[in-house]
């Protein structure tokens, strides 16, 4: 422990933040990172506790709290304090295959539990992790670390995201043949396509592609594996085969005026498919091939209140829209922790995201709408003119908990953009069905059991969202890793980590 006192001596201080009116003129990351003295002391406030709970993982009450990493985030707090920057790098990287993109878009599961927080302020472990990671990029320590031998063995991995990236990173440490199929045109699924700049720069994932690409995994872009055929050939190339897609399939909404989804109505999109038209053309040509729907001077509405959502609303902020409303059917969660909701638990408390802070600062106005969803959707020449929505509360009906409208509660909004944010079903499956592989009830891929990424099928295996329905980034990575001893060990009859 560098110094006993820290968390007595320093006050908790976050990375700052460009403010909303200059942000909001860009895509650019708008975190401004802290120089290194101020850096230290951050990491100095870590107590290193007995019982430390920030790289614990449990679940209390349905929810966890603590790193699914199991990072030795005291180990490495100690090094940071010091200045032992390799020190930390490496035992931050023992652990985490990519800090540099948990450090942007990791809710931080571990502050939620540090002990610190416990009546007072966690340490800033998320900021302290990105710095790590980073001055480990700057100065050099990050290198390309080619294996030694090479096992004989081929491993294809089906789909780029942070699950498929930890998957393919860690078998090809271990001396495996990689080689990752990726649908679209760039690496890196739900980080490069999911995500906005603003939160993670796609120059970041591209560092790290480049990396790994050095040290051996080959990347196929524009493969889409949807025939049995070509499943068929895959697996006759290689020896395990890592399903790794995610699960995208959007839940839509059925409501009069697009009983269809949407699909005959313009306007209407699912938040992801919008956001991944916004990011490729502004990586495709900073914004001006036109080739999505602008909301420039439009009046949107997201409907969903998480952080899809949010990120919708910051982009379309950006975008110079009119309005934007995010409608969210649960009530609005209390500021502070309620007593039946204690530490170390996840924390059930209002949350003002970089999206709604720009909103505040644009229309005066926090976006969201509590308690509140789409009744009925207007059009006009087949495009979307107008919502009408309506309050909901949830009600004990027939011993049901039952989402009810509140009668005389509905209004008229003006809306030329609807994007649907209202979570999703599952994997999309036709990946699962070309290799044969079963889906559970939720539509995610089958495995042979509980925390095992094995399938009934032979040499098959899945992990992340695709195994375990849409989650975060970090548990996408941790179950890559898993996923990864568990192909090692069917390879070669063990697994040396």
């Amino acid at each position: 422990m560098g110094k006993a006192t820290g968390f007595l001596d320093w006050e908790r201080k976050d990375n700052g933040d460009i403010p909303p009116q200059e942000r909001i003129k860009n895509f650019n990351e708008f975190h401004t990172p802290l120089n290194e003295e101020e850096r230290k002391k951050q990491a100095a406030r870590c107590m290193d506790c007995g019982v430390p709970m920030c790289q614990s993982a449990i679940r209390l009450k349905g929810m966890v709290t603590g790193c699914p990493l199991h990072n030795f985030i005291p180990e490495w707090n100690d090094a940071l304090y010091k200045g032992q920057f390799d020190m930390a790098a490496w035992r931050l990287l023992k652990t985490s295959s990519f800090p540099e993109f948990t450090g942007r878009v990791c809710p931080a599961l571990c502050e939620k539990a540090c002990n610190c927080g416990n009546g007072g302020q966690a340490v800033t472990v998320h900021d302290n992790e990105l710095f790590i990671i980073e001055r480990a990029f700057e100065s050099g320590y990050m290198k390309p670390e080619i294996p030694k031998y090479r096992s004989g063995k081929k491993v294809a991995v089906i789909g780029s995201g942070p699950s498929g990236l930890a998957t393919a990173d860690w078998l090809n440490r271990r001396g495996h043949t990689v080689t990752v199929y990726e649908r679209d045109d760039r690496i890196g699924g739900l980080l490069m396509y999911g995500i906005p700049n603003m939160k993670l720069d796609k120059k970041i994932i591209e560092r790290r592609a480049a990396l790994m690409k050095e040290e051996g995994v080959e990347f196929v872009l524009n493969a889409d594996i949807k025939t049995e055929a070509v499943a068929k050939k895959i697996l006759q190339e290689t020896d395990a085969v890592a399903l790794c897609c995610g699960a995208k399939k959007a839940r839509g909404i059925s409501v009069p005026g697009i009983e269809d989804g949407g699909k005959t109505v313009g306007g209407v999109f699912f938040a992801v498919d919008w956001l991944k038209s916004v990011t490729k053309s502004l990586l495709d040509s900073s914004l001006s091939d036109g080739k999505f729907f602008s909301p420039k001077g439009k009046n949107v509405i997201i409907l969903g209140g998480g952080d899809t959502a949010n990120d919708c609303c910051g982009s379309a902020i950006r975008l110079g829209c009119k309005s934007v409303a995010q409608l969210e059917m649960m009530p609005c969660p209390p500021a502070e922790r309620a007593a039946d909701n204690p530490w170390p638990e996840w924390p059930k408390v209002l949350k003002v995201d970089y999206g709604a802070q720009e909103s505040i600062y644009k229309f005066e106005k926090d976006p969201r709408v509590w308690k509140t969803t789409i009744k009925e959707v207007r059009a006009k020449d087949k495009k979307i003119c107008g919502v009408t929505t309506v309050q909901v509360e949830f009600k004990n009906v027939d011993g049901k908990r039952t989402l009810c409208e509140i009668p005389g509660s509905e209004k008229e909004l003006p809306c030329d953009l609807l994007l649907i944010a209202a979570g999703f079903l599952g994997a999309e499956d036709y990946t699962a069905k070309a290799f044969g592989v079963p889906l559970s009830a939720r539509n995610t891929v089958q495995t042979l059991g509980e925390g095992l990424y094995q399938t009934s099928v032979e040499k098959v295996f899945s992990c992340g969202d695709m195994r375990r329905g849409q989650s975060l980034v970090v548990w996408a990575i941790a179950e890559g890793r898993e996923c990864a001893r568990e192909i090692d060990k069917y390879l070669m009859g063990y697994t040396s980590e």
